[in-house]
């Protein structure tokens, strides 16, 4: 028998004439992009207003020590802080416990971190616990403009908006370092910019800090190239290194929020597309976990074996990225090196193919060789540009080349909790040191100190650890109560 589809097509006529669908479809896309401005921020700054520094901003209190974007945010700033501090419960623990105590009492740290509800979290403890904090970003669109209003209303001086030009950047490092009557004696920094700003540009600063703490590959390089060259005059503490800081934030992090930057920007389905993730570290291992599960094809570059081995176990086929380059969807940096994807790269590159960057630096992509007369530059969505070669071909470039998931979306607060929280006992630790226990060196945080950040975090998920007999525990030749990992793990 012969299908019949006649009734069918008649029900398709009754559908909205040319006329009626090209007005639904343009409204649909209209509020589409409605929707996504909202999403992307809630406080994107456009380009004509004027500049925070040539505003005068005071908080309720008088006081003009910060300089954010709108102090009139604050009280929305203030709710996204107590959003975030419901899954940062270890962190709040931890600032229940010792802020009777006060362990950073006369510690006065200058910060360069992204500034967002879940650093607010951790600057507030960092406050609670006794320190004095000035603070700006080490990224210039991850700043949460209504989180920093709130820092600034609480008396935080913090110097920082999202969309500073490179310029602003050091004007707000230098704001935070360069003050009368007040002087840094620790540093927490993302990145090392603040460390190499003080270092350089202020010697004498540089030589009475107690320590450094530092949580990025970037960062941690140039401490270790500092004191391979016997000029790093304190303790640093190598927080990226760290148990918690790898497994968790560069692994688990990075596997739910590079599918939310990557959505937000592009709205790009994953199933079928071609991705090649550069580097198979935590980040790397985190990209390409979640995009295999959506049905994407990853490649991995790698240089080193062991994690080229990684991959391939994994089920990833391990290439150079010339190999690949023509034919791939979508293009992401996971390294902390630079010139990863080069100009030769980018010009090779299909029609539409996406870049972008989830390592801290944005050296990765060589963004610089783009800025060239024959390339056309378009701006179509916050954080995207449309790069348009002389052929009308065009890369979809996000974030300039920047940290991808804190400049395009926003990450998951229960990780960052576990960062912030070993951020803060590495903190304490060096601030609290006798003299001679720490030298000037680049040092990792003792698994102690790990493994009590991690026990913190058991109690959200109702996990019980089980402990050790007498027996076992000499039997293992561990002590009952940890520390469990040796200090290579």
């Amino acid at each position: 028998q012969q299908i019949q589809f006649a009734d069918d097509m008649q029900e398709f006529t009754k559908f909205p004439t040319k006329t009626g669908r090209r007005s639904l479809s343009r409204s649909i896309s209209q509020s589409s992009t409605d929707s996504y401005s909202s999403a992307a921020s809630y406080t994107d700054s456009s380009d004509d207003e004027v500049s925070p520094r040539e505003k005068q901003q005071t908080n309720s209190k008088g006081s003009s020590n910060f300089c954010v974007k709108n102090i009139k945010q604050a009280e929305f700033g203030r709710r996204e802080i107590e959003i975030a501090e419901q899954d940062m419960s270890a962190l709040i623990s931890l600032r229940k416990r010792a802020q009777g105590e006060k362990p950073l009492a006369g510690a006065k740290i200058v910060g360069c971190t992204h500034i967002t509800a879940q650093t607010a979290v951790l600057i507030e403890t960092l406050c609670a616990l006794g320190a004095q904090c000035r603070w700006s970003a080490c990224n210039i669109y991850s700043t949460q403009n209504e989180v920093a209003a709130a820092l600034a209303e609480a008396g935080v001086a913090v110097f920082a908006w999202k969309g500073e030009s490179e310029d602003d950047f050091w004007w707000c490092i230098d704001r935070c370092v360069n003050v009368d009557g007040w002087q840094a004696n620790m540093i927490l920094d993302d990145g090392g910019d603040l460390t190499h700003w003080v270092y350089k540009k202020y010697p004498s600063v540089f030589k009475k800090i107690r320590g450094i703490v530092e949580e990025s590959v970037t960062g941690v390089h140039r401490l270790y190239q500092l004191s391979k060259a016997g000029k790093l005059c304190v303790p640093a503490m190598n927080v990226n290194d760290s148990v918690t800081k790898q497994k968790f934030d560069n692994l688990y992090c990075c596997r739910e929020s590079i599918l939310d930057g990557l959505k937000r920007t592009t709205d790009v389905m994953f199933g079928g597309k071609q991705v090649v993730v550069c580097g198979y570290g935590e980040v790397g291992k985190g990209c390409c976990a979640a995009l295999k599960a959506l049905g994407a094809i990853v490649y991995v570059t790698e240089i080193d074996p062991i994690c080229a081995l990684q991959a391939c176990m994994d089920g990833f086929r391990v290439v150079k990225l010339s190999e690949v380059i023509r034919q791939v969807d979508v293009v992401i940096t996971c390294t902390g090196n630079k010139n990863v994807v080069t100009r030769e790269h980018l010009d090779r590159m299909k029609n539409s193919c996406i870049v972008c960057n989830m390592g801290h630096s944005n050296t990765e992509i060589d963004v610089t060789s783009l800025r060239t007369p024959e390339l056309t530059w378009e701006r179509v969505r916050s954080q995207v540009d449309h790069v348009i070669w002389p052929d009308g071909k065009r890369v979809v470039l996000l974030a300039e080349g920047r940290l991808l998931n804190l400049s395009c979306s926003t990450v998951p607060t229960f990780v960052l909790s576990i960062t912030a929280t070993t951020q803060a006992l590495a903190l304490i630790e060096l601030y609290n040191a006798p003299e001679g226990r720490y030298k000037q060196d680049v040092y990792l945080l003792p698994k102690k100190m790990d493994e009590y950040v991690a026990s913190l975090h058991l109690p959200s998920f109702d996990a019980h650890l089980t402990e050790l007999t007498d027996d076992q525990a000499k039997y293992l030749g561990l002590n009952k109560n940890g520390p469990f990992k040796p200090n290579y793990y």
